[in-house]
């Protein structure tokens, strides 16, 4: 079911795909305006094809991979915060003109493509109960908190470097619709379902063990340290780090979207049918050309799993909660009313003895110990 609703979300979020080059009018400005569709398309192709590069100039970051049908992807291996990722991808788009650009995010993380860095900034600077709530409520209670202390991760990140996650996949989006007929995808797993999944993956000691090293990190990290993890994403390197000791939550992090990736890739990498003049006319299919930008720790997941057949049902799957998690929530949730009301009672507490030690209580406290009792 996830399966099918994910294209529905990549579509949203693709940019016209009739968006023309500058020198794409420029050419066909002398036609006739009574042209029809599959001329239109097939001028429009070959503006295209006339700025596909046949033997592009790729940055080293960038993997080839080709399909049984012939359709070439293009890997672009990122770190997330760095300025030279945001180059080798519109270096590639640019380079191979195509019909797809993937990007490693889902339809829960799609508005980072729309704001400006300045907003994002300071969107990942702040983490508040607001958002906490937000997040519970859309993940569940565990899921949400797991969610949170990831993003205090990205901010510690964010405040450290002064630059927003995320700014190669904005780049992609801009630069994929300045490409005649390019369509663009939505190619991670849904964030609720990695989330659940790590979740239920963990021990009630080892989810208390992850959230303490998530809430205490606070080591340095400059612009080098994000150059030098061009052979591994900054962030997935530190998330290594922190969940080296939890084989199951690195499956569940990162394995098993290696595959969801693999397997998005593969479905944007389908052959392309050419419009035709008339039913009468012959079905035409041409390969098509896809650019993939996902985090630099993919990458050899993707490569692994390229020649494999893949089915994503397994891994798409939410498993119920476990008798752990249940208790967990029972016992934080009981701290924090118990505090409310013990707050509340040293709140009463604190103020019935300041209204007996006003001089008026007391006056009024002595008078009604003067007076004797009739008889």
């Amino acid at each position: 079911m996830q399966e099918d609703q994910q294209p529905e979300a990549a579509a949203e979020s693709r940019p016209s795909s009739s968006s023309i080059p500058e020198d794409g009018p420029k050419e066909a400005s002398g036609l006739s305006q009574n042209i029809s569709d599959a001329d239109a398309f097939k001028i429009l192709l070959e503006v295209k094809m006339k700025k596909r590069q046949k033997k592009p100039n790729l940055p080293c970051t960038v993997t080839e991979l080709v399909t049984e049908e012939g359709s070439k992807v293009y890997v672009v291996g990122t770190a997330h915060f760095s300025d030279s990722s945001k180059r080798d991808v519109v270096k590639t788009i640019q380079e191979v003109q195509p019909d797809v650009v993937v990007v490693e995010l889902c339809q829960y993380r799609v508005s980072m493509l729309k704001m400006d860095e300045k907003t994002l900034l300071k969107e990942a600077k702040e983490i508040n109960l607001e958002k906490l709530q937000q997040a519970i409520k859309q993940n569940g209670f565990m899921s949400g908190l797991m969610q949170m202390l990831l993003l205090k991760v990205s901010a510690h990140i964010t405040e450290q470097l002064g630059m927003a996650p995320g700014g190669e996949f904005r780049e992609a989006f801009k630069e994929a619709s300045r490409v005649p007929f390019c369509k663009f995808h939505l190619g991670d797993r849904p964030i609720p379902v990695t989330f659940k999944r790590a979740i239920a993956a963990l021990s009630f000691w080892q989810k208390v063990k992850l959230a303490w090293g998530l809430c205490f990190l606070s080591d340095p990290i400059s612009k080098d340290d994000v150059e030098k993890c061009k052979q591994k994403d900054l962030l997935e390197q530190m998330m290594a780090e922190m969940i080296g000791e939890f084989p199951d939550l690195h499956r569940t992090i990162v394995s098993e979207r290696d595959i969801y990736l693999t397997y998005m890739l593969k479905q944007a990498a389908k052959q392309i049918e050419l419009p035709r003049a008339s039913e009468a006319e012959p079905r035409k299919c041409i390969p098509s050309v896809v650019v993939g930008v996902v985090g630099m720790g993919h990458v050899p997941g993707i490569e692994k799993n390229w020649n494999i057949d893949l089915n994503i049902h397994e891994i798409m799957s939410v498993p119920p909660p476990s008798a752990s998690s249940k208790v967990l929530r029972f016992v934080i949730k009981a701290t924090v009313f118990g505090l409310m009301g013990y707050g509340c009672y040293r709140i009463g507490q604190q103020t019935v003895q300041f209204i007996l030690s006003m001089p008026t209580a007391q006056n009024c406290l002595q008078r009604l110990t003067e007076i004797r009792p009739w008889h």
